[in-house]
């Protein structure tokens, strides 16, 4: 690992946000701490849940390992848990200070506790439940996916239910958002996930790494999604999963079929017809999503969309117009609430704090841990 690494965001904006809560129905006012170290972002936040409903990102900062993984072009779990350990706590107490604030003065500290990269997510929740035990403050192990679903309610005024889809470099899916905890999985990718689809096809290509937004971009370059036909898998199937391993090899054969490296016009026109593909392919999986999201919840508030993948903007837009078509409001967090965040896992530690959802010290890090396994909303 580079020893130059540093935090590329020492302190963001503080942010304040309109949550659902009513003054009469909001719990009092609480200060939580988060940590998130899942993957390869280490980051810290603490987040103020006011009795207005008021929702005030503090403090954040957030080191980012994309040079120290773009030679390997993909995460390295030994090289990201080592950096977890090296810089979390130096994160922390700039957050702390940032907020102006002591551990004393937090109701909790919310940690990922999977799904993850194991060793990453051991320092995360290590770290956390260390923190909780010194101070005697409620511990909250948060499911990062869970983390991606409530943020939306951490920037919008979202009620529950709502369809959320959630699309990143490990998950895919379509999930039924009763409550806190309450999650009900309509479908999911039977194989590659779209942000791993992303990077695989960025790697055939030679964009460069990251490769969702290195994707987007050579798409953007005036690529012609219609040079190369590519496949739409699972169209027309009954139900809502996804699949995206199929795609990714037709690139790869056109690529073989070539005999040569593709021109740089030839990678942005693949680029732009992978994307175009992905787009038709969540379109068509999330209408299905509705209509069945609508027979078990007829009054949907809204249909949500969050994961790293959701900063794809061509993503946004086209998921915007389907939700029109549909009758529905389409909600997506702010672009960099999209990508992993410490302020997402504070938020649903308040959540989950304010319907006394708490969690013991000897809460085990998982590696894989389901959405809709988690407890029920009181």
């Amino acid at each position: 690992m580079s020893t130059a690494t540093k935090p590329i965001i020492a302190r963001l904006p503080v942010y304040q946000f309109a949550s659902r809560w009513t003054m009469s129905e909001a719990p009092r006012a609480c200060a939580v701490l988060g940590i998130e170290t899942s993957c390869d972002e280490t980051a810290a936040a603490v987040v103020r849940r006011h009795p207005s409903g008021l929702a005030e990102i503090v403090s954040e900062t957030l080191l980012s390992q994309v040079e120290d993984h773009r030679p390997y072009q993909g995460v390295v779990p030994e090289i990201a848990a080592r950096a977890h350990l090296e810089h979390l706590d130096g994160l922390i107490d700039r957050t702390m200070t940032e907020a102006g604030l002591t551990f004393r003065d937090l109701d909790a500290i919310a940690a990922t506790a999977g799904p993850g990269l194991i060793g990453g997510v051991m320092v995360g929740a290590t770290t956390g439940k260390a923190i909780a035990a010194a101070t005697g403050k409620p511990f909250v192990a948060v499911n990062h996916l869970e983390g991606h679903a409530l943020s939306v309610r951490m920037t919008d005024d979202v009620a529950f239910p709502y369809l959320l889809l959630l699309v990143s470099g490990g998950h895919c899916q379509l999930l039924l958002v009763r409550g806190v905890g309450h999650y009900s999985k309509l479908g999911a990718t039977i194989d590659d996930a779209v942000g791993e689809a992303f990077d695989k096809v960025a790697r055939f290509l030679d964009l460069g790494y990251p490769g969702g937004p290195a994707v987007e971009t050579a798409a953007a370059r005036a690529g012609d999604p219609d040079r190369f036909s590519l496949p739409r898998p699972l169209r027309g199937r009954t139900g809502c999963n996804f699949s995206f391993s199929g795609l990714k090899t037709a690139v790869f054969n056109h690529i073989r079929a070539l005999d040569r490296l593709p021109s740089p016009a030839e990678a942005d026109d693949m680029a732009a017809a992978f994307q175009k593909a992905v787009v038709d392919v969540l379109l068509e999986r999330t209408r299905a999503g509705l209509s069945m999201a609508r027979t078990e919840e007829p009054h949907l508030a809204a249909l949500v969309v969050a994961g790293g993948v959701a900063a794809n903007r061509p993503i946004r837009t086209a998921l915007k117009s389907l939700a029109t078509e549909e009758g529905i409001v389409l909600v997506a967090p702010p672009i960099r609430y999209c990508t992993d965040n410490a302020a997402m896992i504070a938020w649903t530690g308040a959540e989950r704090l304010a319907r006394g959802m708490t969690d013991s010290l000897d809460f085990a890090p998982r590696p894989r841990w389901p959405l809709d396994s988690l407890k029920n909303s009181a």
